[in-house]
């Protein structure tokens, strides 16, 4: 039976099929042969989207949307730029450090690839820098999205495992940071290689005036990450209050946001979202075609099978799972395999949340490589550049995010730290 789902669901692949229909199909093929009522197909979908903290998603995408229509990212670039543009290549520390702050609100690697892209990939580009670093730069950068909270793919992963998602989004502060600044010491030796150009030192002044035009767009991650680790409100709510911030902050402290613009900031948001869950639902669907097969079982004593070492399972399930975000959409990923993966690593004795993060930052990092990497695809896009192109020029990117994902995966103090700090631990 998996030979046939795995056949289905590739053929469905080359063939062009949107992901949520790969998904449903196979699952489909695996009812006919099993002989299941194909009610199941409806129920499924229906319990998969059921789900009060999941409400966090639509929030998330549209105070992202709204924020970016509103000139929150606009802001948040100029405040960067002032911070870093001064160092060597200062317009690719922008572009991170922009990322690492829109980060704190959209939670989607592909809303921040979208907007920061849009407006530093030219920027970059008349200023002197080659194309496909620029493209390279905001298509890595734009991964720290679900890493640094909030974040959609946590929520999804709280979901599906039963994880805290309060705590999951605790745990990516750090490893956020540190990627940040790992991004920025690549983009730093490449800079001074290709002689790409700095700005002049701002003045206390201009610094000032920067950092007093983006007030309101840094509050908005404080009032969202502080509010869901201080209790004030769960993540679900923190969403809808970040869509209310966005909605006041455009409206009447930036004024660029106009009711007119709220009808396609809707129909878009609306769009995404709808992606979104009718991918969780069909996976929601094969996931129960594996489980009442008894598949994550089989698959959890084969790993099992191999070694009890909890190094050497955390070594084999990141390199599975590096490959999976090849070819599978993240949040798909996530509810079909975290649940058979959480019980290995429960197994092995490896902390359930620290567990959660390392697969998250996996399937996150699936962004960045071919054929699915729809950050690859967006940057792409933006810059007009073949996919070739771009995966040549992100390599020492992807390469420094991996090397972080393993340091997280052995360390595990890196990620419970915050959480412990917040008493999630």
């Amino acid at each position: 039976m998996l030979t046939t789902m795995g056949v289905v669901f590739l053929v469905c692949m080359v063939l062009g099929v949107p992901i949520a229909f790969c998904l449903g199909i196979t699952a489909v093929v695996s009812l006919i042969l099993l002989d299941m009522p194909l009610l199941v197909v409806a129920q499924r979908i229906f319990t998969g989207m059921d789900s009060f903290p999941l409400m966090a998603v639509p929030f998330f995408v549209l105070a992202g949307d709204l924020m970016n229509v509103g000139g929150t990212t606009v802001r948040l670039i100029r405040f960067s730029n002032a911070l870093v543009g001064w160092i060597r290549g200062g317009l690719a520390h922008t572009a991170i450090v922009s990322s690492m702050f829109l980060s704190g609100i959209s939670g989607s690697a592909v809303a921040d690839a979208s907007a920061i892209g849009g407006i530093l990939i030219p920027g970059m580009s008349k200023e002197g820098y080659d194309v496909d670093f620029s493209a390279a730069v905001v298509a890595s950068a734009s991964t720290m999205g679900p890493i640094i909270p909030p974040s959609i793919l946590m929520v999804i992963y709280g979901v599906t495992t039963g994880v805290s998602i309060g705590a999951l989004f605790a745990a990516g502060f750090i490893p956020g940071v540190i990627i940040g600044v790992s991004l920025m010491a690549v983009a730093y030796g490449i800079s001074r290689k290709r002689n790409y150009p700095k700005l002049a030192r701002l003045s206390w002044r201009e610094f000032i005036q920067a950092l007093r035009e983006a007030v309101f767009a840094l509050v908005a991650p404080v009032i969202i990450l502080g509010g869901i680790l201080l209790g004030v409100f769960t993540p679900t709510e923190a969403a809808a209050v970040a869509v209310f911030y966005a909605l006041f902050v455009g409206i009447f402290v930036f004024r660029e946001l106009h009711l007119e613009d709220l009808p396609k900031i809707l129909i878009q948001s609306g769009v995404t979202t709808s992606i979104l869950l009718l991918v969780i639902g069909t996976a929601n669907i094969l996931a129960w075609v594996l489980s009442a097969e008894q598949i994550p079982q089989k698959i959890a004593q084969m790993m099992l099978g191999i070694s009890q070492n909890p190094y050497l399972i955390l070594f084999i399930i990141n390199i599975f799972l590096l490959i999976v975000g090849m070819f599978m959409e993240g949040g798909a990923a996530i509810i079909i395999l975290a649940p058979v993966l959480a019980q290995v690593a429960q197994a092995v004795g490896i902390n359930p949340l620290h567990f959660g993060f390392v697969v998250v930052m996996n399937i996150t990092l699936g962004l960045l490589t071919p054929p699915l990497g729809v950050c690859l695809f967006v940057a792409c896009g933006i810059a007009r550049i073949s996919l070739v192109q771009l995966v040549k020029a992100v390599f020492p990117f992807l390469m420094v995010e991996i090397g972080v994902l393993f340091i997280v995966s052995y360390f595990p103090w890196i990620v419970l730290c915050v959480p412990r700090l917040v008493g999630y631990v």
